[in-house]
């Protein structure tokens, strides 16, 4: 790692210069990655980048400037850069920032076996034995499309407060694509897990397992599939749609800068309103949470890009709106304090609010126990596609793997189950969930510049009632 003095001085020149606030955040990453396409090695990809982000606040506007040239002299350029696109701003409403507690903390995941160590042959070849023996189970699967990919965040950061932390963060994600063809039927599916930690992660998934299942599953969907049926009735869900819905329709209409309305040319607006902490949302059942502190989680964190402290945020709790995910500057805006819920990409753009890992809070009930009070509905076990508006309000889901339900038993597999409903109407139609929590890695995009950032989404199996498929 560099000499991080430079972080430090970044905050010291700032402050000489005018600056109420100044912060300087320094990463450090090593990412490795590949495509295995058909069996056959499509792409790979190996980077290093480095380099210092600094932001200021001087008479309550913000600046940001960013540099890769590791120097004092640079970094002074770059602070005065950050000063100057402050002081150009013409503000309406002086920007403040929460007053947060500092911290000085040193903090690490640890690596079972250290990715540094994993040659590139090993990780490809670990991915071809997957390939291997989908290709084994004799279906039609013209499209196969594996993703294993690898990163190594080392950063420092330092703020006019006197925070000080150190950290490094290593992950793991892998994602396929599998096109199976029956006749003149195909199915499509992907999946997704993201890991922190170290390569020790691959066997935690099974993976060969998992993908094998899958395309089974697929199998006898085109072979055994029917029409999904159409009407109101129950459907019950599991956790891979669980995810979805809580990341889309909760996660991101509770962004505080969404809510506020900063995010509306950039990745939508909120229906939710500042003044809506303790409306209801759903059932009294529904506690959709955001936690950076799970471990091995792939967005795991100890503390954000503003050197706040992390905690578990319930965004939903007993059905109602509880509380925001807020950086500094929305948690002063609305009179409150930040819950650790600034990130950034890389230290080349300015952190904003961002989830982490977003579920449904598990409950006590078996998936047997969810199907048995069902006379008649789907079993939805996992989706193909969705869609949602840019309010986070009206939402679709499509399913993938899904199965009628009879009289508390799984019939035949049904194909082409969609749900379309509000997200109220969503939340509210829970009346029983599951204890079987489980995780997708994923992406959260938002903001422009773009950042596509780490982050998982789950919950266990739920049942809803009385809703309306299409």
């Amino acid at each position: 790692m560099l000499d991080t003095d430079l972080v430090d001085f970044a905050v010291d020149h700032a402050r000489t210069k005018g600056a109420t606030y100044a912060e300087a955040r320094y990463e450090h990453q090593d990412q490795e990655s590949f495509i295995l396409k058909n069996g056959v090695l499509d792409a790979l990809y190996v980077s290093e980048d480095r380099g210092i982000g600094v932001r200021v606040l001087v008479k309550g506007a913000l600046g940001f400037a960013a540099t890769n040239l590791l120097t004092k002299p640079e970094v002074r350029a770059t602070v005065d850069a950050a000063l100057k696109a402050a002081r150009t701003s013409k503000r309406k409403t002086p920007i403040t920032f929460a007053q947060e507690q500092a911290y000085v903390r040193n903090w690490s995941v640890p690596e079972g076996k250290r990715l540094a160590s994993v040659p590139t042959e090993a990780r490809i070849e670990e991915i071809r034995d997957v390939d291997r023996a989908v290709m084994a189970l004799g279906y039609k699967i013209p499209a196969r499309y594996f993703f294993l990919g690898s990163s190594r965040i080392e950063k420092d950061f330092a703020n006019s407060d006197g925070s000080r932390i150190r950290s490094y963060s290593p992950r793991l994600r892998f994602f396929y694509y599998l096109t199976v063809v029956h006749g003149s039927s195909v199915e499509q599916t992907h999946r997704n897990y993201g890991w922190s930690g170290g390569w020790e992660g691959i066997a935690s998934w099974d993976l060969t397992n998992r993908v094998l299942e899958e395309a089974q599953s697929m199998q006898r969907s085109l072979v055994e599939g029917k029409k999904s049926p159409e009407g109101k009735m129950d459907l019950v869900v599991g956790p891979q749609v669980s995810g979805i819905a809580a990341h889309e329709s909760c996660g991101h209409p509770t962004e505080a800068d969404r809510v506020l309305g900063r995010e509306a040319s950039q990745a939508g607006k909120s229906f939710i309103t500042p003044d809506m902490i303790g409306v209801k949302i759903g059932s009294d059942l529904v506690n959709v949470v955001d936690d950076p502190t799970l471990e091995h989680a792939i967005a795991h964190y100890l503390y954000d890009d503003e050197g706040v402290k992390a905690r578990r945020r319930y965004l939903y709790k007993g059905g109602l709106v509880n509380e925001f995910l807020h950086n500094r500057e929305t948690a002063a805006a609305m009179g409150t304090r930040s819950n650790g819920a600034s990130r950034a990409v890389n230290y080349n753009v300015e952190a904003i609010v961002r989830m982490a890992n977003t579920f449904v809070e598990p409950r006590d009930h078996a998936l047997e126990e969810l199907l048995e009070d069902v006379r008649y509905g789907v079993y939805m076990k996992s989706f193909m596609e969705w869609n949602i508006d840019d309010k986070r309000f009206n939402a679709k889901y499509a399913g993938r793997e899904a199965y009628l339900i009879e009289n508390g038993e799984l019939k035949h597999p049904v194909r082409n189950t969609v749900i379309e409903l509000t997200t109220p109407a969503f939340w509210s139609a829970v009346d029983a969930v599951g204890k079987d929590l489980d995780f997708e890695g994923g992406y959260c995009g938002k903001s422009d510049p773009g950042q596509a950032l780490d982050a998982s989404l789950g919950g266990p199996s739920m049942r809803l009632r009385n809703v309306y498929l299409r």
